[in-house]
């Protein structure tokens, strides 16, 4: 099963996604703020992550450059995650590399759905 990264600062929004994935059978790693997550998906290579773009240390904006600029991540599907949902949110996310975009609160199936396209299309590269 794929594994998925999720970088998420909030312990609350962590738990709650990771074992709704979990129990849909994806393998999860975790990461509370950006420079864990551009550490883990070096190190981990996962099949997509999940980034909150509200991160401190590093933000998800941010790291979602970062790992896009490196040939060693840039092919791993990210989709942004933001409770921040204004107008120009989605577009700054697609600027700043993600592949898709989803805002909180998480409903769960909207998300599945992205996620399984992001994966779809990762299988293609």
């Amino acid at each position: 099963m794929p594994t998925i990264l999720i970088v998420e600062d909030n312990e609350m929004n962590r738990d709650m996604l990771s074992r709704r994935l979990q129990r849909r059978g994806y393998d999860i790693l975790i990461a509370t703020d950006g420079a864990e997550g551009l550490a883990a998906a070096r190190e981990r290579s996962p099949d997509l992550v999940l980034m909150d773009m509200s991160l401190p240390v590093i933000d998800g904006w941010e790291a979602t450059r970062q790992l896009k600029f490196d040939e060693a991540t840039r092919k791993i599907p990210i989709i942004a995650l933001t409770a921040h949902a204004m107008s120009g949110d989605r577009q700054r996310a697609v600027d700043a590399g993600c592949d898709d975009f989803d805002t909180k609160p998480i409903e769960l199936d909207r998300l599945l759905g992205k996620i399984e396209q992001c994966l779809g299309r990762a299988d293609k590269r």
